[in-house]
């Protein structure tokens, strides 16, 4: 079994915005109680781990009785609110994340609900969803009568746009493609990338383009009142900017890796740390602005949906400083030197070099002839 989500836009009624927003603020509250709650526990039996692993953690129906107004929404938002803490924790425990934060106004709204009893169906460019009966939604895609759907996320932006994500389960076992088309990506800061065949992503910058009209446009909201009428219409301004600049990036990304997955039957790239590559070499927002690691995402989605591969070398294997014609080392390579040249005689662009090493590492690695 496989997994996709389709993602639509929502056009509620004003009623059906004031339930979304009362379910958003609902699940919200839930969540910082509960984790509330787990600190308080773990304060009392830090020092008693035996005790702590044998105590009973609240669920959401405990809270409907103080608070009844938890009735009035969809009792599968709270009850996800509830898998959602639990996922931070062991996130937290496991050491992929640090420790779980209360939820503000501010954070992401949001909130999720499962499929029980044909709660959710869709039908002719509307949706139905628990406490909220039919909305409305622009379904540019249709979703296949073999993918059943199993959840879905509602969303609002910064801008006041409502989305629907919804997940369906479908039977998906692609067989594997024998490989006879391979690709090294090496990572480039100002084209996103450069493949093995010299070609690059040429990515257009988006953040760094509108940074000018950004800045603008924040200094303006800066001087405005906080809370007044100007204060609200320039933070739109604002918000909007950055949502198209996001929208931008992410429809070149889905583009980009859509052209590897359609033309090649094994991408080979670096398994890059990105947040410390940009603190550590102060490329903050270049890197930030490229989106490498949604780029990697999309691309490995799209592979494995079609039975190829997508290969990650280890980041600490010398691709810059290794001759792709004769194997040879070097010792040193500065940022600055952007040729690439051996005592071979090889001459070559230092990106290009990088990825054929990259493309011939993955190959090696992984035995594809």
């Amino acid at each position: 079994m496989a997994n996709k989500a389709y993602q639509f836009r929502l056009y509620p009624t004003k009623e059906q915005e004031q339930r979304l927003a009362k379910t958003f603020g609902c699940v919200r509250f839930v969540y910082n109680k509960m984790l509330e709650e787990r600190i308080q526990m773990f304060e009392k039996f830090k020092d008693d781990q035996e005790s702590l692993k044998q105590q009973t953690f609240p669920t959401p129906a405990k809270y409907k009785k103080e608070f009844p107004w938890l009735k009035e929404v969809d009792s599968l938002a709270l009850a996800n609110a509830q898998l959602n803490l639990q996922k931070a924790f062991q996130h937290f425990f496991s050491g992929r994340a640090g420790f779980p934060k209360f939820k503000n106004r501010k954070a992401k709204q949001s909130y999720t609900t499962n499929v029980v009893n044909g709660n959710i169906k869709l039908s002719d460019g509307y949706i139905k969803l628990p406490k909220l009966k039919w909305i409305k939604l622009k379904q540019h895609r249709e979703i296949p009568a073999h993918h059943i759907i199993k959840a879905c996320t509602i969303t609002k932006t910064k801008t006041g746009k409502y989305y629907i994500s919804i997940l369906t389960e479908y039977e998906h076992q692609p067989a594997p493609k024998e490989v006879q088309t391979v690709v090294g990506l090496d990572f480039s800061m100002s084209t996103l990338y450069v493949d093995s065949e010299g070609k690059r992503a040429n990515y257009p910058r988006f953040y760094r383009k509108a940074l000018e009209t950004l800045a603008k446009e924040q200094r303006k909201w800066s001087r405005k009142k906080k809370g007044s009428n100007r204060w609200h219409k320039q933070r739109l301004k604002v918000a909007k900017l950055h949502e198209k600049i996001a929208n931008q990036r992410k429809d070149f990304l889905h583009k980009e890796s859509h052209k590897l997955a359609k033309r090649y039957d094994c991408v080979v790239i670096e398994d890059l740390n990105m947040k410390g590559m940009s603190q550590a070499l102060h490329f903050g927002q270049r890197v930030h602005d490229n989106g490498w690691g949604m780029f990697t995402s999309f691309l490995r989605y799209k592979l494995e949906e079609q039975g190829k591969k997508l290969i990650k070398i280890d980041k600490w294997f010398p691709s810059s400083k290794t001759c792709s014609c004769c194997g040879r080392v070097k010792e040193s390579l500065s940022l600055s030197e952007r040729t690439f040249r051996c005592e071979c005689g090889f001459e070559s662009d230092r990106d290009v070099n990088a990825a054929i090493n990259i493309k011939h590492e993955g190959m090696k690695r992984f035995a594809i002839v």
